[in-house]
């Protein structure tokens, strides 16, 4: 018995988010499906970010076990001839067999993507969240230094999440523009239910001149879900990367 890791990548837009659920076509279940008929196996993959619906990733973690004599990294070249065009394995080795992802210390990234125009770009309707509000991105980046550092994040996190403590640790927060596309990346070692969703629809309100930056202080103080702004749309997030630490 050996232990895989692969390393994910996935259009999101047809998947109904990354755990499995029943009825529902999922990026688990395809891959469960795909691992079970190359080695013969009831194979289970266990990840190491369950993203929503709609969210993308360029590199999302996950691990298996199997008795499968294939070497560990030409599982990715097996699962890639099986896999539809919007899920891909871009890297596959074996690991220790007591390791898992997301029972290690990471850091993960997030990219959000808004396309800030007068009207929308059909070329970029998948992968970003249109916003013909002009943002403002310097206002933006002085509201994103709140969230640098350990803070309890409870204003930033569904109401409908389950976790025993809203405390979390941000390592970086910078939004850029090029052109019409703006992106809000945040680094951190771990995040709450809609937590990157919920702080780029905020930062939004401090683009449009909404909200002031100092109000993201004062969100994260309120330690309420509703002194938040709106969630961002699924569609313009993508997991970037998770680094193992």
């Amino acid at each position: 018995m050996k232990r895989v890791m692969l390393t994910v990548a996935y259009d999101g837009t047809n998947y109904h988010g990354w755990q499995l659920q029943d009825g529902q076509v999922t990026i688990e279940s395809e891959l469960n499906s795909a691992l079970s008929r190359i080695t013969g196996e009831d194979i289970k993959v266990s990840g190491a970010s369950r993203t929503d619906a709609g969210v993308h990733a360029k590199g999302n973690l996950c691990v298996f076990d199997s008795e499968a004599r294939m070497p560990g990294e030409k599982f990715s070249y097996a699962l890639n001839t099986c896999l539809n065009e919007d899920i891909r394995v871009v890297d596959s080795v074996e690991v220790a067999d007591d390791f898992h992802p997301r029972f290690t210390k990471t850091e993960k990234t997030y990219c959000y993507r808004i396309y800030n125009s007068k009207f929308a770009n059909p070329l970029y309707r998948l992968y970003s969240h249109h916003s013909y509000i002009p943002l403002n991105i310097d206002l933006m980046n002085k509201g994103a230094e709140f969230l640098i550092g350990e803070h309890d994040f409870k204003s930033f996190s569904s109401v409908h999440a389950s976790v025993k403590t809203t405390v979390r640790q941000i390592t970086g927060a910078e939004i850029k523009r090029s052109g019409e596309l703006i992106e809000i990346n945040i680094k951190g070692y771990g995040f709450l239910y809609n937590m990157v969703r919920i702080i780029s629809g905020s930062l939004m309100e401090v683009g449009s001149g909404k909200y002031p930056p100092e109000r993201i202080g004062e969100i994260l103080a309120a330690r309420d879900r509703a002194a938040a702004g709106p969630t961002a749309p699924a569609k313009g997030l993508t997991l970037e990367n998770i680094r193992i630490l």
